[in-house]
């Protein structure tokens, strides 16, 4: 998966609570394994009318959030179904980071594993941060991983709290697979001995 270090991009404001993987990715979308494609489909019912049509009161339809590579959100973002297609879906938009106090389990893992920072923070900061998402087009974070920072437009910076281990791998782009592919010396160390020990088998 890509590698994430900093961040700067538009931030867009979705401040609704407990918003779940159907609302995200609808099942109807989740017939494809492929991680591509999936973004025009992104908050479906949200974004678009029955027949169709861009509402046009919805953020990420308006121009000045087109191209928002963070979500600032509500408590309890990713509640709901265990989808992988919820990351796939957010990432295949530009969604690089999505912030908000809390994340359900499963979704929280999910997004590690494909390139998607997710920041837990408080109340009073993600106030702020709506605030800061609410400016349009000069609504610009900058996420910095390696220092553990996300700075404002107006200079304000919030730390934030990351597992070590996981940001080992969002900086070093690896997911489950790249990981077990460092390794690959040693598998195949152990794949040579065994072979030695029973060729029969």
């Amino acid at each position: 998966m890509d590698k994430f270090t900093t961040l700067t991009g538009v931030a867009a404001p979705l401040p609704m609570r407990n918003i779940d993987t159907d609302k995200i990715i609808p099942a109807r979308f989740l017939k494809t394994i492929k991680r591509t494609g999936l973004g025009k489909s992104l908050f479906y019912a949200m974004r678009y009318d029955d027949d169709g049509k861009e509402r046009p009161d919805f953020v990420l339809n308006k121009p000045a959030y087109r191209k928002a590579q963070v979500l600032v959100a509500g408590d309890n973002f990713g509640c709901g179904s265990s989808r992988e297609h919820a990351p796939w879906a957010l990432e295949d938009f530009g969604i690089r980071c999505v912030i908000s106090t809390s994340f359900a389990d499963i979704f929280y893992n999910n997004s590690f594993k494909n390139g998607i920072l997710p920041i837990k923070v408080t109340a009073e900061q993600l106030e702020k941060l709506l605030d800061d998402a609410g400016r349009g087009a000069n609504a610009t974070l900058t996420i910095d991983l390696e220092a553990q920072e996300i700075r404002g437009p107006d200079g304000g910076v919030i730390k934030f709290e990351i597992d070590p281990f996981r940001k080992h791998c969002l900086l070093n782009g690896l997911d489950d697979v790249g990981l077990t592919m460092q390794e690959g010396t040693k598998i195949a160390d152990y794949e040579a001995k065994t072979k030695a020990a029973r060729p029969w088998a």
